[in-house]
C-alpha cells in the first residue's frame, strides 16, 4: 500500500492476477473498488517479466484509464486529475501503487498498470484492471413511531469494515455513527459524510419549506378558460402534494394528489380559496391561500316584487332585479311590451314606486350588463287595483 497522506484509504482484498505471458505479469491486490466522494483511494499492483530486464532497462512505469491511438495515456498530466494523483514503485521493487486523493464520480473508470523497456516495440500492459467506482452519501428517512425518525447515512456499495459517519444538523457537527433519531416535523436540515473524505457531505435531508403557489394564465380567468394551479416547496425528499378548496379543508379526499390541480374548462362554480399541502416522512406544511375569481358574463336576471301581495293605487311598491356575475351586473329597467322600443325607467338594481298609480299598471324587464355580455330578464306584469 502506498503512503498516502491524511484521506481515507478505501479498498476490498480480492486479487486479480494477469496471466503471465512471455514472462510478463501484473497481479493487482483489488479487482473492484468502491470509494465514497471526496476519499482517498490506493491501487496497488505487483508485476514481473522476463528474466535479463534490469532497472536501468525499464523506460516507463505508469497507470492509466484512456487510449489515444492505440497507446496509454499517463494519468498524471491529465488536466482532470492534476493535483490528485501520485504513483510509484518502491525502490529497486516490482511493486507499484496508484493514490488518487478527492475522488469524484467522474473518477469512476478501469486503472491499468503500463510498463516498457528502453527496447522499441517492448511493453506490456495489465488487463484486465482495476474498476473504480466512486458513489455519494445518501440519507435515508425512515419512520421509528408516530414521534420519531431513523435517518441512516447509507452508500451504494460497501466502504469499508468499520466506517465513521458524522452527521450534521443544519452546519453544527453533532454526532458521530451510522443512524441518527429526529423527531418527525423537524425544520432542520441533515447531512453525513464519512471521516476521512474531505468533508464531501451527502446532500442535506429536511422537511418541506411553506410551499408556494402559482397561476397560469396569471391575467384575468374568463369561464371556459384553461387554469393550471400549482404548488410547489424546497424538501428533500421531494414532497408529495395535496389540494383543497377553502371550505372543504377539512375533507379527507382532497381536489387533487398532483403538484398540478388543472381545469380544463375553468366555471363560476370553481371561484374560491385554494390551498395545497407539502409533506415528506420529515414533515408536512401548507400554503397560504390563494384566490381564483373566475370572471363570468351574468345569468339570466330574476325579477322580485315587493309587497307581493295584490297592489293598490298609492302604495309603495319595489321591484328588485338580481342576477350572478363577475365581476358585478349593472341594472337598467324598462317598461314595455317588447314591440316597440322600451322606455328606460331606472339603471339602479331597484325600480321603486313610492306612490304607485293606476298609470304605472304594465310590463316590466331589467337587463344585467358587464364587461363580458348582457342578459335580460322575463317579463313581469305589474297590475295596479283602484283605491
Amino acid at each position: 500500500m502506498s503512503p498516502s497522506a491524511g484521506g481515507l484509504v478505501v479498498f476490498l482484498l480480492s486479487v486479480q492476477v494477469i496471466q503471465s505471458q512471455d514472462g510478463w505479469r501484473v497481479k493487482y491486490d483489488q479487482t473492484d473498488v468502491c470509494a465514497a466522494k471526496g476519499s482517498t483511494v490506493d491501487i496497488n499492483c505487483d508485476y514481473t517479466h522476463p528474466y535479463g530486464i534490469y532497472y536501468s532497462g525499464k523506460k516507463d512505469r505508469f497507470w492509466f484509464t484512456k487510449e489515444k491511438d492505440g497507446e496509454p495515456v499517463d494519468l498524471k498530466p491529465d488536466s482532470e486529475y492534476s493535483g490528485r494523483v501520485k504513483y510509484g514503485c518502491y525502490s529497486y521493487s516490482d511493486s507499484c501503487y496508484l493514490t488518487i486523493r478527492d475522488v469524484r464520480e467522474s473518477d469512476s473508470a478501469e486503472y491499468k498498470f503500463t510498463f516498457r523497456t528502453n527496447e522499441p516495440g517492448e511493453k506490456y500492459t495489465g488487463s484486465p484492471g482495476v474498476t473504480l467506482s466512486v458513489t455519494g452519501l445518501q440519507v435515508q428517512v425512515r419512520r421509528s413511531d408516530s414521534t420519531w425518525l431513523e435517518l441512516t447515512c447509507h452508500s451504494n456499495c460497501v466502504l469499508s469494515d468499520h466506517p465513521e459517519y458524522v452527521w450534521y444538523k443544519n452546519e453544527e457537527n453533532i454526532k458521530t455513527g451510522s443512524s441518527l433519531p429526529v423527531s418527525s416535523g423537524s425544520t432542520d436540515r441533515y447531512s453525513c459524510y464519512l471521516r476521512g473524505s474531505w468533508n464531501q457531505r451527502s446532500p442535506a435531508v429536511y422537511g418541506p419549506q411553506r410551499p408556494s403557489v402559482s397561476v397560469s394564465p396569471s391575467a384575468e380567468m374568463l369561464e371556459g378558460d384553461s387554469v393550471n394551479l400549482t404548488c410547489s416547496a424546497d424538501a428533500n425528499p421531494a414532497a408529495n402534494y395535496t389540494w383543497y378548496k377553502a371550505h372543504r379543508i377539512s375533507d379527507p379526499r382532497p381536489l387533487s394528489e398532483e403538484p398540478q390541480l388543472v381545469f380544463s374548462s375553468i366555471q363560476s362554480s370553481d371561484s374560491g380559496r385554494y390551498s395545497c399541502i407539502a409533506e415528506n416522512q420529515l414533515g408536512r406544511k401548507t400554503s397560504d391561500f390563494i384566490l381564483i375569481p373566475v370572471k363570468y358574463l351574468p345569468q339570466r336576471p330574476s325579477v322580485s316584487v315587493s309587497p307581493s301581495a295584490e297592489i293598490l293605487e298609492g302604495g309603495s311598491v319595489t321591484l328588485t332585479c338580481s342576477t350572478d356575475a363577475n365581476p358585478a351586473a349593472n341594472y337598467t329597467w324598462y317598461k314595455g311590451d317588447g314591440t316597440s322600443d322600451p322606455h328606460l325607467l331606472s339603471e339602479e338594481p331597484q325600480l321603486v314606486f313610492s306612490s304607485i298609480q293606476s298609470s304605472d299598471s304594465g310590463r316590466y324587464s331589467c337587463t344585467a350588463e358587464n364587461q363580458l355580455g348582457r342578459k335580460t330578464s322575463d317579463f313581469i306584469s305589474i297590475d295596479v287595483k283602484c283605491g
